[in-house]
C-alpha cells in the first residue's frame, strides 16, 4: 500500500519580535461550517420551518458510517455513548461560546442525546434539523436585541467586566441572564471601537451591520450546511484527523494544493465570528511580507483604496471571495493580532496579491558560525518548510523533477565543497508540518546506510516497513535536527529516525505528535455526495515507539518549550494515544550511545547567561498568559491601561533586544536585523557536542 502523510494546522505561531524563524507551512484547507454540498439541493434563501434533510443526505450517511466502520484505524462503537459526544459536539459547532442557546433548550432536546447514534445508523437526520432550527431562532432574538442595545448610552466608568471566552462556561439558565451577557458583550464592542478612535455615528453603524449579518449568516446556511455540522460532529468524535469534505470543499482543496491560486498565500478558518489565520504559506504574500501571523484575526477588509469593510460575523467563503484578487492588485487588512493582549485595536496592513512562489517552499542552505570553547565552527544549515515531490514530473521521466531529497542533496554538496567548508550540518525543521513520506524516507537514507525508516501498522494490526535501500550516504559529518511543536508527520518520522540510528542530535520542542495516516475517499462515483479524509493507519519509530501523541521528545531540550503538554496532537480531543509495536532490525550508527547530559547543561547554563534568550522566553510567557485570559474590563480608563502597560512591556523588551545586538532603535524594523536566536543556540550546541566528543 501506498502512503502519504498529511499535514497539520498548529495551534500557534510565535513572533519573538520578529525574532527567530518564522512558522512556514505547505497550504492545507480547512473545512468550515460555511461550506456546502455541492450537487445537492443548496438554496440559500429557504425558510426556517423549510429546513430538513434531502434523500442525498441520507445517502451520504449511509456511505459514510460504512466506511468510518469498516476502514477507519479506530474502530469506535454507533452506541448511546457515542451518541452523547455526537450531540454535545454538534452543540458545540454550533454555539461554542453558548452565546445562544438556553440550558431550557437543552433539557427539551434532552432526548436526542442518545438518538444521535440511531439517526447515523437509520439516516433519518430530522433531530439534527430541529436543534438547529432553535438554534437559528435563538440567533435571531440576540441579534434583535443586540441591536436595540446600541441605542443605549454605555457608562465606561462603572467597575464590571466581560467574559469573552465561555468554552468551559455552564449554559445559561434563563431569558435575564442571557440578556446581561449580550449587554457586556455589546458594551465591549462599542469599548473596542471606542478604543480605536472609532467615530460614534461610524461606531454604531459598524455594530449594527455587525449584530444583523450575524443573524443573516445563520439564516442562510443550507440544509448541507447543517449536514456538514452533524457529519464532523460525528468524525471528530471519534478521532481529530477525519472529516467531511463536501463536493465544493474538495474543489477548493485541490485548487489550493495545485498552489496557483492568487491571492496573499494564507489559510483561513472561521473561530467564534472571526476570520482567523491558521496557516501562513511558505512563499506567498503574507509571508514574504512577514506582516500576518497564525492566530491573527481578521475583522476588516478593503480592496485598494476602497473603504475598509467589517468583516466580523460574515461567512468565511464571502471573506476569502473579499481577500481573493488578481495578481498585482493591494488588499488591505484590518487585523487583531494573535499575541496581542485582549481589547487591543485592531491595525491595518497591505498587502500585494501574487502567486505563491514554489521556489520559496524549497530547501535552503545558509551558513552560522558560531564560537564554542574558543574554537570557531562553521555549521551548514538546511531550511526545509515541508517535504515536497513532483511526483507527476517523476512518472513521465523528467530529469529536473524537484524533491526534497534531490535538492538537499545538491545543497549539501555546495556547502561541504565551499570555501572554509563546514564543521557540521543543522535540518531546519522548525514548522515544517509534513508532506511527502517517500521523501522523508529518502532524505533520511542519505545519511545513513540502508535500512528501515518508518513503520507503518494498518487498521488491520498489519504492520509493514519503509525502507531507504541505497547504501550511499552523501554526509556523514555532525548533524542536528531542529524541531518545535510545528513540526509533524514527515518531519517527526525523519527526526525520530536519525535519533533512533544515533546519527545526529535532536534539538528543540517536542514535536506536534502527529503520527497517523489519512486517505481521502470518495463517497460516490459521479462525486455528488462529496468525500471523506479518513485515518487508516499509524506511523511508529524504527525502536517501536509511536510518534503520534508524544511526537519526537529532543535529545536537548530548550526553555522555549512552554505548556507542551497540552500542544499539538496532546491537545487535541480524541486524539489516538501513544502506542508501541515491536522494534525493527536495524544497525546504530555507532556502538555507543551518545550522553547528552553534558550538552543539556552547558545549554541551560549558557541560555541562562544570555539576556536575548531570557527575553524570548519573557516573550513566549506573555503570549501563553495573553492566550489564557479569557475576561477584559469593561472599565475604559483600566482596558486602556492594561494594553498601554502591555505594548510597552513588549516595546522595552524589543529594545532591550536591540541593545543586546548592537542594533539601532532608527535602523528600521527589518526582520534581517535580528540574529536567529534558537539557531544561533543550535549551532552552540552542535558545537559543545563535536568538542565533548573529540
Amino acid at each position: 500500500m501506498n502512503y502519504s502523510t498529511t499535514e497539520v494546522i498548529p495551534t500557534g505561531r510565535r513572533r519573538l519580535f520578529r525574532v527567530g524563524k518564522r512558522f512556514v507551512h505547505v497550504l492545507v484547507f480547512a473545512l468550515t461550517a460555511s461550506c456546502s454540498v455541492v450537487g445537492m439541493s443548496d438554496s440559500r434563501d429557504v425558510a426556517v420551518e423549510a429546513i430538513g434533510p434531502t434523500p442525498e443526505h441520507r445517502r451520504a450517511t449511509a456511505a459514510i458510517l460504512q466506511l468510518m466502520q469498516r476502514y477507519h484505524y479506530k474502530r469506535v462503537s454507533v452506541d448511546d455513548q457515542l451518541s452523547e459526544q455526537i450531540f454535545e459536539r454538534y452543540l458545540e459547532s454550533l454555539d461554542p461560546q453558548k452565546n445562544f442557546f438556553l440550558a431550557g433548550d437543552l433539557e427539551e432536546f434532552d432526548d436526542f442525546r442518545t438518538m444521535f447514534d440511531d439517526a447515523l445508523r437509520t439516516a433519518r437526520l430530522q433531530p439534527v434539523f430541529d436543534v438547529f432550527k432553535r438554534f437559528r431562532a435563538r440567533v435571531d432574538e440576540r441579534a434583535e436585541y443586540a441591536q436595540g442595545l446600541l441605542e443605549t448610552k454605555f457608562d465606561f466608568t462603572i467597575d464590571e467586566s466581560y467574559t469573552f471566552n465561555r468554552e468551559e462556561a455552564p449554559w445559561v439558565t434563563s431569558q435575564k441572564a442571557m440578556d446581561e451577557l449580550w449587554r457586556k458583550r455589546v458594551k465591549s464592542d462599542v469599548l473596542d471601537l471606542r478604543l480605536a478612535d472609532m467615530a460614534e455615528d461610524e461606531l454604531t453603524d459598524t455594530l449594527a451591520a455587525r449584530y444583523e449579518r450575524m443573524a443573516r449568516r445563520v439564516s442562510q446556511l443550507s440544509a448541507n450546511d447543517v449536514f456538514q455540522f452533524f457529519v464532523n460532529a460525528y468524525t471528530l468524535s471519534v478521532e481529530p484527523h477525519t472529516s467531511y469534505f463536501s463536493p465544493r470543499s474538495s474543489e477548493d482543496f485541490k485548487i489550493r494544493m495545485s498552489l496557483s491560486l492568487e491571492g496573499i498565500g494564507a489559510a483561513l478558518q472561521t473561530e467564534n465570528e472571526y476570520t482567523v489565520v491558521r496557516r501562513i504559506i511558505a512563499g506567498g504574500p503574507a509571508a514574504l511580507s512577514e506582516q500576518l501571523g497564525v492566530d491573527d484575526r481578521i475583522v476588516g477588509v478593503g480592496n485598494g483604496s476602497a473603504e475598509i469593510v467589517d468583516v466580523v460575523s460574515w461567512p468565511l467563503t464571502d471573506v476569502v471571495d473579499l481577500i481573493r484578487g488578481p495578481k498585482g492588485s493591494t488588499v488591505r487588512l484590518k487585523i487583531l493580532p494573535g499575541e496581542a493582549p485582549a481589547g487591543t485595536p485592531p491595525k491595518v496592513i497591505s498587502l500585494v496579491r501574487d502567486k505563491i512562489k514554489l521556489e520559496e517552499q524549497a530547501a535552503k542552505s545558509s551558513v552560522v558560525e558560531t564560537t564554542v570553547a574558543g574554537k570557531t565552527r562553521r555549521f551548514g544549515v538546511i531550511d526545509l518548510p515541508m517535504f515536497y515531490l513532483d511526483s507527476a514530473g517523476r512518472a513521465q521521466g523528467l530529469t529536473d523533477y524537484r524533491s526534497t531529497t534531490r535538492d538537499v542533496r545538491r545543497l549539501l554538496d555546495e556547502l561541504t565543497t565551499s570555501d572554509g567548508g563546514i564543521d557540521g550540518v543543522i535540518m531546519d525543521l522548525r514548522g515544517n508540518t509534513g508532506g511527502s513520506l517517500v521523501e522523508a524516507t529518502q532524505l533520511t537514507g542519505i545519511f545513513i546506510e540502508e535500512g528501515p525508516i518508518v513503520q507503518i501498522r494498518d487498521s488491520s494490526g498489519r504492520v509493514e516497513l519503509d525502507e531507504d535501500n541505497d547504501p550511499t550516504i552523501v554526509y556523514d559529518g555532525p548533524l542536528a535536527v531542529l524541531v518545535d511543536r510545528g513540526s509533524a508527520s514527515a518531519s517527526e518520522i525523519f527526526a525520530a529516525a536519525i535519533q533512533d540510528y544515533g546519527r545526529g542530535v535532536v534539538l528543540g520542542e517536542p514535536t506536534f505528535g502527529k503520527g497517523t495516516v489519512q486517505n481521502v475517499v470518495p463517497l460516490d462515483r459521479e462525486g455528488l455526495l462529496g468525500q471523506l479524509k479518513v485515518t487508516i493507519a499509524q506511523f511508529f519509530r524504527v525502536n517501536g515507539e509511536g510518534t503520534q501523541h508524544r511526537g519526537v521528545v529532543p535529545d536537548i531540550l530548550f526553555p522555549t518549550a512552554l505548556d507542551s503538554d497540552a500542544q499539538g496532537e496532546r491537545g487535541l480531543d480524541n486524539a489516538l494515544p501513544w502506542a508501541e509495536v515491536p522494534a525493527a532490525t536495524f544497525a546504530s550508527w555507532s556502538e555507543r550511545k551518545a550522553d547528552y547530559a553534558q550538552a543539556q547543561a552547558r545549554h541551560e547554563s549558557r541560555y541562562k547567561d544570555n539576556p536575548s534568550f531570557n527575553l524570548l522566553i519573557d516573550e513566549l510567557r506573555e503570549q501563553r498568559d495573553s492566550r489564557a485570559q479569557n475576561q477584559v474590563s469593561l472599565v475604559e480608563a483600566i482596558r486602556k491601561r492594561e494594553i498601554d502597560e502591555r505594548t510597552a512591556d513588549r516595546d522595552e523588551r524589543e529594545e532591550l533586544l536591540r541593545k543586546a545586538f548592537g542594533i539601532s532603535s532608527s535602523s528600521g524594523d527589518d526582520d534581517e536585523q535580528f540574529p536567529d536566536i534558537i539557531l544561533d543556540e543550535a549551532a552552540n550546541v552542535l558545537g559543545d557536542i563535536i568538542n565533548a566528543a573529540k
